[in-house]
């Protein structure tokens, strides 16, 4: 059976937010649309979303680093939102295994919301109607688009490619070569409802480092007061 799916590269998304922009264009005018916000520039915006990139840091100064997490419905293999629903609403298509709302039987309810463990379900207070990602199921089966523009907007719109999307049940696809390959995993694996998403992890980059950067001048840590790390001691990689 097809499980079409996204995998998202962690070493080399930048955080841009390019996805979550062209992801809001794509579906507030599309058949997903539309997608309301209130007061968007204000103190309390509020505002209906697919998908969001959450960034955070990891360390303690000067050894830091930004993780940058792009995350969405991750169209589990068997999802606990569409159990829950009680008008049947939330359903998993048998045809390509991606998960969709139908907004005509939605009541609010917000059951699927409360049943998914990734927080990947928002209500549109306009519609009242629970909304999610689509996987752009109206791109990637559209007649009028170019075969090499049916993929979601997201990966069209990534300006490092760190999104793929494909069927990850083909082992032979670029998604399922991408996870075999370079250690891809899932979220929290331990919730048992099998997402069809997956990440790749980041890897440690060794830096290269001349001896005279480290004791130069204008070295900014010595400015600070901080001193170089040492390279015998563990790096923040090392640590888990």
């Amino acid at each position: 059976m097809t499980q079409l799916a996204l995998v998202i590269d962690l070493n080399v998304c930048v955080g841009c937010h390019a996805c979550v922009t062209s992801c809001k264009q794509w579906n507030t005018s599309g058949a997903a649309g539309p997608m309301s916000d209130d007061s968007p520039y204000g103190p309390e915006p509020t505002g209906t979303f697919f998908n969001r990139v959450q960034t955070f840091e990891v360390g303690e100064f000067p050894n830091t680093d930004t993780i940058h997490f792009p995350k969405s419905c991750l169209h589990c293999e068997d999802p606990p939102c569409v159990p829950v629903c009680p008008t049947g609403a939330s359903y998993k298509r048998k045809e390509d295994g991606i998960v969709l709302v139908d907004y005509d039987k939605c009541i609010g309810c917000k059951y699927c919301s409360w049943a998914c463990p990734y927080g990947a379900r928002e209500i549109d207070e306009h519609q009242k109607v629970m909304k999610k990602c689509t996987l752009c199921v109206d791109r990637i089966y559209s007649p009028t688009l170019p075969e090499a523009e049916r993929k979601p907007a997201c990966v069209m719109s990534c300006p490092t490619n760190a999104r793929l999307f494909g069927d990850i049940h083909d082992s032979e696809s670029e998604v399922s070569v991408a996870i075999r390959e370079r250690g891809g995993y899932a979220l929290q694996p331990e919730w048992g409802t099998h997402p069809a998403n997956h990440y790749l992890p980041r890897h440690k980059t060794k830096m290269h480092i001349h001896e005279d950067e480290l004791v130069r001048v204008d070295n900014p840590l010595l400015k600070e007061g901080f001193p170089p790390h040492d390279p015998r001691e563990p790096a923040l990689d090392d640590i888990n």
